[in-house]
């Protein structure tokens, strides 16, 4: 069990320990359950006992009817029977009222003429008045009156001690059963329901702790029932593969911008010093340093990318909001490119339509995103065919879309899920142009700044689009 920190009144902290989730919600359900199950119990035990007391109640108003009748002469007056113990023997044992119950037959007056058991005057005096000298009365009197010729010429009552126990040994043991039971079975099923719970969360978190360690090759085969921790496991799976993915894409990427970085500062320092050795001299050695120049510049650009996605991504970058003419900020987007490139055999050629088309963005950051499109599909021209460009502007369910199609050698299908993730450069890429794979990265990010967004729509041998979507 591990300990987690807990802030004193003192203001220093202690660890707390800390328990599995299996001991925690265990021990919490059954107190739970044991709790519950004593309510229960109770609630039931003190039913029964209070339906025994007025049943005991009714069987002795019954018996003292009896007795009422028994004692009542033809004639109208008191007369004990000789065999009364008897039939009070039989009755109170067909009753099981012989604990603690006394029975007494009296004249108006409160004489005695009959005390079962046998009493003093003092004690029935007492039986007749039970009302209690401190809290609930010690005894329950149940009076029958005998009457004779339409007026009360007697009484007949019976006396019970009120906290007799309304239930025997039999019963409790039979309660206790069941509470054990319960107790036992609700316990063993909440055991099984946290530990089958825990099992895959355990080994979610053993995995995660493999993670941290930087070991991503995890075996999660873990299959459930349940639909949360199913998607719980195949979740963390799937981060987990990502993470190793990007795990491995960070290692390429770093060695691979290292080797890009490193790659023109050789170039270039090679050339200046072939130059200052005397190694190559007039117009030669102008060549050199211009070679050198080229190289410097490429590598200011691969400086100038990466630090514009790391101030993009940190957010301190801002981003306008103006309305733009899309139609003429496009065209001029592209007449400034084409106007480096006119040695090049590229044909290009417009779909927009005829009414005018505004948008809300930042055209400093739309030139970059359609430059680095264009560029890319420089890079992607096919060597066996002139490069073709076409741009076309398309509305749709209010947003705009500009899209540059190039007829180059395409994306091959392994490579389009991650032309956007950051380093991501393919083979084809690699061996055709220096960089560092951040252009559709950036883009994407400041198309999403503007509210709008960058897809990758088609690509194949024939050639790929781009679309870029902006808020009409």
């Amino acid at each position: 069990m591990k300990k987690t920190p807990e802030r004193r009144p003192d203001g220093r902290t202690r660890k707390r320990r800390a328990t599995s989730i299996l001991t925690y919600w265990t021990l919490r359900y059954f107190l739970i359950l044991l709790a519950a199950l004593a309510v229960i119990v109770a609630v039931a035990l003190y039913g029964i006992r209070e339906t025994a007391m007025e049943n005991r109640s009714r069987t002795a108003a019954m018996l003292g009817q009896e007795v009422a009748d028994r004692v009542k002469t033809a004639d109208g007056s008191l007369a004990i029977p000789a065999d009364l113990d008897r039939i009070l023997d039989e009755r109170m044992g067909l009753f099981n009222m012989n604990l603690d119950v006394c029975l007494l037959v009296a004249d108006p007056q409160g004489n005695a003429l009959f005390t079962r058991p046998r009493m003093t005057d003092e004690q029935v005096r007492q039986k007749l008045d039970p009302r209690p000298r401190s809290g609930e009365p010690e005894y329950q009197l149940i009076k029958t009156p005998v009457m004779g010729e339409g007026k009360e010429i007697g009484g007949v009552y019976i006396s019970q001690f009120r906290k007799t126990p309304a239930y025997g040994s039999g019963e409790l043991l039979m309660f206790v059963s069941v509470f054990g039971v319960l107790a036992l079975a609700g316990w063993l099923t909440i055991y099984l329901l946290s530990r089958k719970l825990s099992r895959p969360i355990r080994r979610v978190a053993e995995s995660a702790r493999q993670i941290r360690n930087g070991r991503y090759d995890v075996d999660l085969d873990i299959r459930t029932g349940e639909r949360e921790l199913g998607e719980l496991v195949d979740s963390f799976r799937g981060m987990a593969g990502r993470l190793h993915q990007l795990e491995e894409w960070r290692e390429l990427s770093l060695a691979g911008v290292t080797h890009e970085l490193k790659t023109p500062v050789t170039s270039i320092k090679g050339l200046v010093m072939a130059v200052r050795d005397d190694v190559v001299t007039g117009e030669e050695a102008k060549e050199f340093l211009d070679i050198a120049l080229q190289e410097s510049n490429r590598m200011e650009r691969m400086v100038a990318d990466l630090l514009d996605y790391n101030a993009f991504s940190s957010g301190n970058v801002a981003v306008r909001r103006d309305r733009l003419d899309l139609k003429l900020l496009v065209s001029e987007i592209v007449y400034q490119w084409k106007l480096p490139h006119e040695c090049d055999s590229i044909e290009i050629d417009y779909a927009f339509p005829d009414e005018m088309i505004y948008t809300t963005g930042d055209a400093l950051r739309i030139q970059q995103i359609v430059v680095n499109l264009l560029n890319n599909g420089l890079q992607a021209a096919h060597p066996d065919r002139p490069l073709r460009l076409h741009i076309a502007i398309r509305e749709a369910e209010g947003r705009i879309g500009v899209e540059i199609t190039d007829n180059g050698a395409g994306i091959r299908e392994q490579d389009r899920d991650y032309i956007f993730d950051r380093f991501f450069r393919s083979e084809e890429k690699k061996r055709r142009a220096r960089g560092l794979g951040l252009g559709l990265t950036y883009s994407r990010l400041l198309a999403r700044a503007q509210g709008g967004e960058l897809r990758l729509r088609s690509s194949g041998p024939s050639g790929t689009t781009f679309s870029l979507e902006l808020p009409r």
